[in-house]
């Protein structure tokens, strides 16, 4: 499908044509991840890492905890590129270090080689220095120990004059198995569609940039519909997952979805139409993914109000449960009214006996042994973790988030023991 790419120089996003020439001067990166990250994984790019003309990494940590991103740019030893991989980065893009020997002590799914090609010769440090080696030698070379290449035919960078597609054919067949990232020169949906068809995925940026092609567009170019009106099946899911309904998209509701960050969605009776525009149970987009088929869709939605479903439920086959019920009706609980009998804000009231059910919580649960019990006292343990959490400000999705940021962590904590505190 389609990768959006941020590179970075002097803080700020920009488009090079050639890798050397600024056409466009983006600015501030986070806001453009925020709009970009709907797609999906975004490539961010440290182009002054990458020439040795600086470093981007305050930057570029911050993006990390913001949505997922592949970070490349200057990554040249093994330390470096578990550093970030320890900071959240989906993926490190290794170019000028990619060798065997760096490449082969990663993890490999979790590895990107950055191939730059000007007319079939590979080049590094941010395409400033030729190799005379072949790209496909390297694709050789590598292929079994990376989870994927990223291949930038240099000399059609920013161009937006088209893609080799006859040479990103030779080099999907050399890759084999590895997927391949396609980057210079894609303009046009039809390009996504054909990389795709071949088993590539595009990188784009100068289109994007520009405004040549929206960021809906490249989303949906390679969708495809059986019905008569063309419309696309969207499962709508909250941030934990939880399938809230189903609904129906076109291009034209794709992008109002992607350019006001709504759910937004194609009625097959009422039109274009805006989930909670009249109820209030507003939606706020979070991500598009497309299904494996390129039939139908999957919107991620930040959920508000008394949930999806006309008739006041969370989801459209009734409320939901487990962890996610449990937070939302603690929030709703501390917003009504005459609640002075409320356990639950007695605990935000008062912070000593909470920290005290804690600790009981913990050592109870510690404790059990049958199963019973440990389900029943970690029951009453993550009731506790949650009002905690809320009288911070802290959703379960905020506490998944971070979960999900540790899981991208190669480097591990040792397991010790604390001493016990003294009381």
């Amino acid at each position: 499908m389609i990768i959006p790419s941020i590179d970075l120089v002097g803080g700020r996003a920009v488009q090079l044509i050639g890798g050397e020439t600024e056409a466009i001067d983006a600015g501030d990166p986070i806001p453009i991840l925020e709009k970009l990250s709907v797609a999906g994984e975004v490539a961010v790019i440290d182009i002054d890492a990458a020439r040795g003309d600086g470093s981007n990494s305050e930057v570029i940590s911050e993006l990390c905890g913001q949505a997922s991103i592949r970070v490349g740019g200057g990554i040249r030893d093994v330390r470096s590129a578990v550093d970030w991989l320890d900071r959240g980065a989906a993926k490190v893009i290794l170019g000028t270090a990619a060798t065997s020997e760096i490449v082969s002590q990663l993890p490999r799914d979790r590895v990107i080689v950055a191939l730059d090609s000007r007319d079939g010769e590979l080049l590094t440090h941010g395409w400033r220095r030729r190799t005379g080696e072949s790209v496909m030698d390297r694709i050789s070379e590598l292929r079994s120990l990376c989870g994927g290449f990223l291949v930038t035919f240099v000399e059609l960078e920013g161009e937006m004059a088209g893609t080799d597609l006859r040479r990103a054919r030779s080099i999907i067949a050399a890759a084999g198995s590895t997927r391949v990232t396609i980057a210079g020169g894609i303009a046009s949906a039809s390009e996504i569609v054909e990389l795709d068809r071949m088993g590539a995925d595009a990188q784009i940026g100068m289109a994007l940039y520009s405004g040549k092609m929206s960021l809906s567009e490249a989303i949906t170019a390679s969708l495809t519909s059986d019905r008569a009106d063309g419309l696309w099946p969207t499962v709508v899911v909250d941030e934990r997952g939880t399938a809230l309904g189903l609904a129906w998209s076109n291009a034209e509701s794709v992008h109002r979805a992607i350019e006001t960050k709504r759910g937004v969605y194609r009625s097959r009776s009422r039109g274009i139409w805006e989930k909670g525009a009249t109820s209030g149970a507003t939606q706020e987009l979070v991500k598009i993914d497309v299904d494996c088929d390129r039939d139908a869709m999957r919107f991620t939605v930040r959920q508000h109000g008394t949930g999806f479903c006309h008739a006041g439920t969370w989801t459209c086959w009734g409320e939901d449960r487990g962890l996610g019920r449990l937070t939302r009706r603690l929030s709703e609980l501390v917003g009504e009214q005459n609640l002075s009998g409320s356990n639950t804000v007695r605990l935000l009231q008062d912070s000593d006996l909470l920290a005290s059910k804690l600790r009981e919580e913990a050592d109870e649960l510690s404790a059990a042994v049958g199963g019973g019990d440990v389900a029943a006292e970690a029951a009453d343990l993550l009731y506790f973790i949650l009002v905690k959490a809320l009288g911070a400000g802290v959703t379960m999705t905020d506490i998944e988030r971070e979960l999900d940021r540790r899981a991208h962590r190669v480097t591990r904590r040792p397991m010790r023991a604390k001493r016990e505190h003294m009381r």
